[in-house]
């Protein structure tokens, strides 16, 4: 797919499309294969339907309460932030341009890591394509950066193509320009190894070389074993740590470097294996030796390893294994749980049986004998300076009501205590520890899902084959708590960037063929976070799901609509969705399927609620974004010259009265009515004017304020 939108038709264009509205035709196909269906056949069960209204309200409360809120659940330390790696995006993860100053910081402390640097500037100089393989954390996305800068000059234009594209299909298009420079960051697309794949990676090569540009892909070390791509991949790794500190203690903006160093700083230095961790140590110097060796000291993971090390037992570990999944939510709650969760162990040591395929080994740290102890004063016993007591309200409750909670003392402690849970313990763990998330993903409680969707995001950070297999490939086809659970489990995955791209992988296969279940959770994890950073790939296939089955449809509307709330406060996402579906619109044929889908999914955009609170959503963008009177105005009258009319009208109103108070509703209602007249004849418009009269006589819009507004949109459709 290509990473801008088709092409935008003109202004007014629909003026001559759309004279007189047509009949609105059935909804669009199904996974029947082509087999006619019967009008029952068109809808979903209403049991189905109650169960997808239900996921995407619980949808909606936990993205509008990380849009309020502006929580990150990203692990946040010194050593991601000094190289970009927190919850913001990086740059090149979300597809398309490139900006230079984004190319300048990622490259502010880069070193070349020799020889794997100047083996792949020589591929890349042959063959137009190489592929730098290595661990996410060893710098490949800075080497990416800078060997297209080598050899293409600081002047050229940088795209990134979006980490699931086949390459095939990339040789295939004309998606390639001329002189131009592409990345693929962490590439998850190519999985087969045929000779025909090989074929189209040498073509792509090949116009490459035609045009003159050049692409460099990152990839996981397995990908050298792909015969498709193992001709064009170059080992990477990160360079010498004490070269690096060295190097970034020269720049002219490093702080002043004493002498005299301590030699346990240079010591600790040596011994880091990840580029961030060396810039930390240096950012660490502007405060001081002290400030860069106690980064380097990593107080918080000793803190968690030498808990692990002294071999709690297990009334202890229970608890802490059972808080990386519940952290924050009510204590009564999570004793609750964490009760459950030694039934389950217990259980499991009844059994004790260990299938060969998943036998971890004698490296496995034993579990036996559990005496499960409940008791308050445990945790300050046992677990000084991991976790605390607090004393909070929920999110929308009153304080009042504020209520004890167990949390960790900060994020990175949580992910450090699944790592350590990881790394430590076999099977007789984590066996009864998925039945027990398993059954947590099935409780009515949304605040307790959400946190299970936060620790087996991090959780994903280890074992994410274990994790897609046996958690979101089996709740992706469950009921409605267990789908949002896997959705919400993908989205925060995405505030790793390096987790970002097989989170997209893992969405998109279950767009198609899968079952509907699985593709409307599919279109649920579409919205927010993964919305955002693959913004049109993830509109094109939520819009090949409004012709699905009507299921499908359904929920890719939702999902739709969800994006557009999500976006209220990012103008650009905003205007490039809009801009999107108006051009949807106008590129399909009149009185045809794929027409009357995408006037369902414009009306819903115009009836759409504010995500943090009452109040129109057209209305807050309107007077919140640049041009959106003009984008909203050209969607407005597609809808309104169409059969799916009256709803137009009514959330027309419902936006007129919101707006009545506004100091600047007079001007953007003007301009709304500017853009509507351009798309109308005069007959449409004195339809309009009856219409909208008729139905702001209503009780629920005769406001005077609502009837000022509507006569500025009709005044400026007058003349």
């Amino acid at each position: 797919m290509a990473d801008d939108p088709v092409a935008e038709p003109e202004e007014g264009a629909l003026h001559e499309q759309q004279q007189t509205p047509g009949p609105e035709e059935p909804p669009g196909g199904d996974d029947s294969g082509g087999r006619p269906r019967t009008a029952d056949a068109e809808r979903p069960e209403p049991n189905e339907k109650e169960e997808d209204d239900r996921g995407y309200d619980d949808l909606r409360r936990v993205l509008g309460q990380q849009t309020v809120h502006n929580n990150f659940y990203a692990s946040v330390d010194a050593s991601g932030a000094a190289f970009g790696f927190g919850a913001a995006a990086s740059p090149g993860l979300a597809p398309g341009s490139v900006a230079p100053a984004e190319i300048d910081e990622a490259l502010r402390f880069y070193l070349d890591p020799r020889p794997c640097f100047d083996e792949a500037f020589a591929r890349l100089q042959s063959e137009h394509i190489v592929v730098l393989t290595g661990r996410h954390d060893s710098g490949r996305a800075a080497g990416s950066f800078a060997l297209l800068r080598r050899i293409t000059g600081s002047d050229t234009g940088l795209r990134s193509l979006s980490p699931a594209n086949s390459l095939a299909d990339l040789a295939a298009s004309r998606d390639i320009k001329t002189g131009q420079a592409y990345v693929i960051l962490d590439y998850v697309g190519e999985t087969h190894v045929d000779a025909v794949q090989a074929y189209h990676i040498r073509r792509l090569s090949e116009e490459l070389r035609g045009k003159g540009s050049y692409l460099v892909i990152t990839a996981a070390e397995d990908t050298q074993r792909r015969l498709a791509l193992r001709d064009y991949c170059v080992p990477w790794h990160a360079p010498d740590p004490l070269e690096l500190f060295h190097h970034c203690t020269r720049l002219p903006s490093a702080p002043d470097v004493p002498a005299d160093l301590p030699e346990e700083l240079l010591q600790r230095v040596t011994e880091l294996r990840r580029p961030a961790d060396v810039i930390a140590a240096v950012a660490g110097l502007a405060h001081g030796p002290d400030v860069a060796l106690k980064t380097l000291r990593d107080s918080d993971r000793e803190l968690v390893r030498n808990w692990f090390h002294k071999e709690p037992a297990a009334g202890d570990l229970l608890p802490l294994a059972a808080l990386a999944f519940l952290d924050g939510v009510p204590e009564r709650t999570f004793e609750q749980h964490s009760v459950q969760l030694g039934a389950h162990v217990r259980d499991w040591e009844q059994t004790g049986e260990i299938p060969v395929a998943e036998l971890d080994g004698a490296g496995a740290t034993a579990l036996r004998g559990v005496v499960f102890r409940q008791t308050r004063a445990r945790w300050k016993e046992q677990a000084v300076g991991l976790v605390r007591a607090e004393r909070r309200a929920g999110p929308g409750e009153d304080p009042g009501r504020s209520e004890r909670r167990i949390v960790f003392h900060s994020p990175r402690i949580r992910e450090l205590v699944i790592g350590e849970l990881h790394d430590l313990y076999g099977y007789e763990l984590w066996y009864p520890l998925r039945q027990w998330l398993s059954g947590l993903a099935l409780v009515d409680d949304l605040d307790v899902r959400t946190e299970v969707a936060r620790g087996v995001a991090l959780l994903a950070r280890h074992a994410l084959v274990e994790v897609d297999e046996n958690l979101l490939q089996i709740w992706s086809a469950g009921i409605s708590c267990q789908r949002v659970t896997t959705a919400l489990t993908l989205q925060f995955m995405c505030e790793d960037a390096h987790l970002a791209p097989q989170a997209w992988n893992i969405a998109l296969g279950w767009a198609d063929r899968k079952g509907p279940e699985r593709a409307v959770t599919s279109a649920m994890a579409l919205t927010g976070r993964i919305g955002s950073l693959y913004r049109l790939d993830a509109l094109n296939w939520l819009w090949f799901l409004t012709q699905r089955g009507e299921r499908m449809a359904f929920a890719a509307r939702r999902s739709l609509v969800l994006l557009l709330q999500t976006a209220e406060r990012e103008p650009d996402r905003a205007v490039f969705m809009l801009r999107y579906v108006r051009t949807r619109i106008a590129g399909t044929p009149r009185r045809s399927t794929a027409r009357s889908q995408a006037l369902r999914a414009a009306v819903q955009l115009l009836e759409a609620q504010q995500l943090e609170g009452p109040g129109p959503l057209p209305a807050a963008l309107l007077g919140g974004l640049p041009g959106g009177a003009r984008h909203l105005g050209s969607l407005w009258t597609s809808v309104l010259l169409s059969v799916c009319r009256r709803r137009a009208v009514g959330a027309l109103c419902r936006t007129l009265v919101a707006l009545r108070d506004d100091p600047a509703g007079v001007d953007v209602v003007g301009e709304l009515g500017e853009t509507m007249r351009a798309g109308m004849s005069p007959r449409q418009w004195d339809l309009l004017r009856k219409d909208l009269s008729t139905a702001l006589n209503h009780p629920e819009f005769e406001i005077p304020g609502a009837h000022r507004l509507a006569e500025v949109l009709l005044g400026s459709l007058r003349n």
